[in-house]
């Protein structure tokens, strides 16, 4: 079963002679469990898919069915609802308050959810356990490494068991070392079951996904298997 189908999605910025087609029809299906690698040099139109597929931006045209629901079709509370139960985020800078300790930060999406707050403080440490880091879940994001951080901002983004894992170059601001092991846990939870997409420009990271699928000029170019 697909979690996520694009019909036709176009994006346009701006109009008359000034627009830029950031995306030019895509056509695009991820079943439920698959890890997938968007991949394209700069200016092709990934980060504006990836945009549209976290319901941070709307198509400009098009049809995006997320879990079966017509994304298109809502906006405005509605739009935010779906993205904070289907869609788990993991940013290049990890995006951590940084006057939160590191439980109520993978807390956020729950308390937006509406969730109890000791079933929210249960369900934080449970993911800090699993992501490896439970002894840190009282101190502050700055006194944690990258990698630690990155783990954090991994937690928060599966706190509300989302639909869809979306990530942006996740290993971007991080060393080499540090990015192989967040990208093993990327590897982990995709065998947990979890649906997983990355974002990246590097050949080595795409090749670990099940399935590569290039952009160039906001259309797909090539699509195969890892």
């Amino acid at each position: 079963m697909n979690i996520i189908e694009t019909h036709g999605l176009t994006k346009t910025f701006g109009n008359n002679g000034l627009a830029v087609h950031a995306l030019r029809g895509v056509d695009l299906t991820v079943a439920r469990g698959e890890f997938v690698a968007l991949i394209g040099p700069s200016g092709s139109g990934k980060s504006t898919l990836m945009a549209i597929l976290g319901c941070l931006d709307s198509p400009t045209a098009g049809r995006y069915l997320l879990d079966g629901e017509p994304v298109e079709a809502f906006s405005g509370p509605a739009l935010a609802r779906i993205r904070n139960e289907k869609i788990g985020f993991v940013f290049q800078n990890y995006n951590l308050l940084p006057k939160a300790s590191i439980a109520r930060n993978v807390e956020l999406p729950l308390l937006y959810a509406g969730v109890p707050r000791r079933e929210r403080r249960r369900r934080a440490l449970e993911l800090l356990e699993r992501i490896g880091i439970p002894e840190k879940a009282n101190v502050l994001p700055a006194v944690l490494s990258g990698g630690q951080r990155q783990r954090v901002a991994i937690a928060r983004a599966l706190a509300n068991n989302p639909a869809v894992l979306l990530a942006d170059e996740p290993t971007g601001a991080l060393d080499s070392k540090t990015g192989a092991e967040v990208l093993d846990l990327f590897g982990e939870l995709h065998a947990q079951g979890n649906t997983v997409i990355i974002v990246t420009h590097d050949a080595h990271i795409a090749s670990l996904a099940q399935r590569q699928v290039e952009l160039y000029d906001g259309v797909i170019a090539h699509a195969v298997a890892a």
